[in-house]
């Protein structure tokens, strides 16, 4: 029997009853470039740490182990690891990607992955008709679900059967929930991305990336592009993923229960015209979420009647941050249209709803009585 996700946060069941590294129980860092040999053809299984080094293997392995893959593969960051994913395909190949998608990744496909005579067609993934958009040529589709940030949830085990109907991969970007919240292979996809920056490291202190599958085909060829390319993730910065991944469950259900309380306060400001959050019922994506997914996640988006109270907003917040990223311990507020997509076409980011009053926040595990103090604070003193 499987064992439940909090304990394998904590424990590789293949390691269980052994006392290796000297029983040491955090996994050891191996800060080394180089591996010395006995003897001709007597490796002792590693050569050199771009090829694979024996933290970062056993982070991949525990990875693996949360998404349910047979492999995984850690990479310098989350841009990396997309960017890694992206040389299994060829020129001329087609991939149908999410509209919605992280300002990094539409950056990547439209300045480099387009310059590789790649193409691609942009959809509303939780509403569009994919199978209509897919060519001759289409190799892939690319969604992340929750969407980042309007949190547009599409239904993967659907959109899975319609990519094997036509033998195309389906990649679902899984960073807003989690392994912990949801698992996108078992609902039939290929592959699964992660920025390991965000929850599953959760402490904001190291950049990480990650690739899973559970496809062979897949699993050779980035194995083979991963020891090439040299983008694998360092001993030091492995170490502090595998750390933060031990908090992972007990992280998701706090920031969880927060956003939840958040997103009920913030409908009730009339300041606020639209709370983006899918634990709401209200939500159009809230039943999906429910079939396919343990829990909402932490990630929330709202709209205010302004771009000055927008402005106000993050200039007002004090214990609550005016900064990028998600996925920590601690609560950050963001502004789309000049942070993280910024490099995304204004009339996409319109199209995509995200307007000069659109914020995101990525709510973290503090005391809620004293998140809601502070936005209470901060909503009060708007002008």
């Amino acid at each position: 029997m499987e064992r439940g996700i909090n304990t394998r946060c904590l424990h590789l069941e293949e390691t269980e009853g052994k006392t290796d590294n000297y029983g040491a129980l955090n996994y050891p860092i191996y800060q080394t470039a180089t591996y010395a040999h006995a003897g001709v053809g007597k490796s002792t299984g590693y050569d050199y740490s771009r090829l694979q080094n024996p933290t970062r293997e056993q982070l991949e392995k525990v990875v693996a182990s949360l998404e349910g893959g047979i492999d995984a593969f850690a990479l310098s960051s989350g841009m990396a690891a997309i960017t890694l994913l992206m040389e299994i395909f060829k020129p001329g190949d087609h991939i149908i990607a999410e509209a919605d998608l992280y300002g990094g990744s539409v950056r990547l496909f439209d300045n480099v992955s387009k310059k590789n005579r790649y193409e691609f067609t942009y959809l509303n993934c939780s509403r569009d008709d994919i199978e209509g958009a897919i060519k001759e040529n289409t190799k892939a589709v690319y969604i992340e679900t929750p969407t980042n940030p309007m949190m547009n949830v599409s239904d993967i085990s659907k959109i899975a059967e319609i990519a094997k109907r036509h033998g195309l991969y389906l990649i679902v970007d899984n960073t807003f929930l989690s392994p912990y919240f949801q698992n996108p292979l078992k609902l039939g996809a290929d592959i699964v991305i992660h920025s390991g920056t965000k929850f599953l490291g959760g402490h904001n202190d190291t950049l990480a990336g990650f690739i899973v599958t559970n496809n062979e085909e897949v699993q050779e060829k980035l194995r083979f592009i991963i020891k090439t390319t040299g983008a694998g993730l360092a001993p030091f910065d492995c170490w502090l993923i595998l750390r933060g991944i031990k908090t992972l469950g007990i992280r998701m259900e706090r920031s969880q229960e927060n956003a939840i309380k958040i997103a009920n306060w913030l409908k009730e400001q009339p300041v606020v015209k639209h709370v983006y959050y899918p634990g709401l019922q209200e939500h159009p994506g809230y039943e999906i979420m429910k079939k396919q997914a343990r829990g909402f996640g932490a990630m929330l988006t709202f709209d205010v009647d302004t771009e000055a109270h927008a402005l106000q907003i993050l200039e007002s917040v004090r214990m609550i941050k005016f900064a990028e990223s998600l996925g920590g311990v601690e609560t950050l507020i963001t502004y789309p249209t000049t942070q993280t997509h910024a490099d995304v076409p204004e009339e996409v980011r319109l199209k995509n709803g995200i307007t000069p009053c659109t914020l995101r926040v990525s709510v973290g595990i503090e005391d809620i009585e004293d998140l809601l103090a502070e936005l209470t604070e901060v909503f009060k003193g708007l002008k």
